[in-house]
């Protein structure tokens, strides 16, 4: 069971996930590309469940470690330190803030086989990649509760999978398992189950400003979209060319 949840990665979606996990019950080691000192409010805020560590530091003590950094600086995660790990990936593909990577571009293979690749000797699992930061935090629910929403998970390691399962129960999201690694593309950007879904509405036609739109987008609430909701959306997804550029708070940081 996880006890320990590592964060490579701490902003929006790391920095919610930790504040869901420190709910849950769980102690959280994060990290970041900067140092640990630069983590200090966010330590101080959660209280005496969080510290701040190394990447390889938050590899190394997490029964289970979320990789949320942006997909360009995947191959910079520290596979030695994340052996033996099953690993979340919750990172997304946006040429414009990645730079082009060709066998993304071509559907030659998603993003996480990318990361898989790069991980060998760790257990990759997609998932938090199609919620936005701010639905993710106001969406979670108790077990059991008739609003719960699921989120997509996808993996090539079942026990793997069973893992973040529980992880996200423990957090408050049932998981919808949308098949393989292979198959972690019906998640992504421009795809029916990305982010849309939880919301109650689009954002407003002509809303240019981006103070307006970001406060749209804090004030909007999100809606519940159970297990079999999410499965059904993944079952339409169409390959498609990727997306081009995040929308506030998606993907990770």
């Amino acid at each position: 069971m996880t006890q320990t949840l590592g964060l490579i990665g701490s902003g929006m979606i790391g920095g919610t996930l930790a504040r869901l996990a420190v709910a849950a019950g769980l102690d959280v080691v994060l990290s970041n590309s900067r140092g640990p000192e630069t983590l200090a409010d966010l330590v101080a805020d959660l209280g005496e469940h969080a510290r701040a560590a190394t990447p390889a530091q938050a590899a190394q003590a997490g029964d289970l470690v979320v990789a949320t950094i942006p997909l360009h600086a995947y191959d910079r995660l520290p596979a030695a330190a994340l052996a033996g790990k099953t690993v979340i990936d919750t990172m997304n593909y946006y040429p414009d803030r990645d730079g082009r990577i060709a066998d993304l571009d071509t559907g030659a293979v998603t993003s996480s086989v990318l990361v898989q690749r790069h991980l060998a000797d760790s257990r990759v699992v997609k998932a938090f990649n199609n919620i936005d930061f701010h639905r993710l935090s106001t969406l979670a629910r108790p077990a059991g509760a008739p609003d719960r929403s699921a989120l997509p998970i996808a993996g090539d390691d079942e026990a793997a999978k069973a893992q973040v399962a529980r992880l996200l129960d423990a957090i408050g999201f049932d998981a919808a398992d949308i098949g393989t690694l292979a198959e972690s593309w019906r998640s992504e950007p421009d795809t029916p189950v990305y982010v849309h879904p939880y919301f109650p509405q689009q954002r407003p036609e002509g809303m240019d400003d981006l103070d307006e739109t970001l406060r749209w987008f804090v004030e909007t609430p999100g809606v519940p979209v159970p297990a079999d909701r999410v499965r059904e959306l993944a079952a339409m997804a169409v390959k498609g060319s990727p997306r081009a550029v995040a929308e506030p708070g998606e993907g990770s940081s």
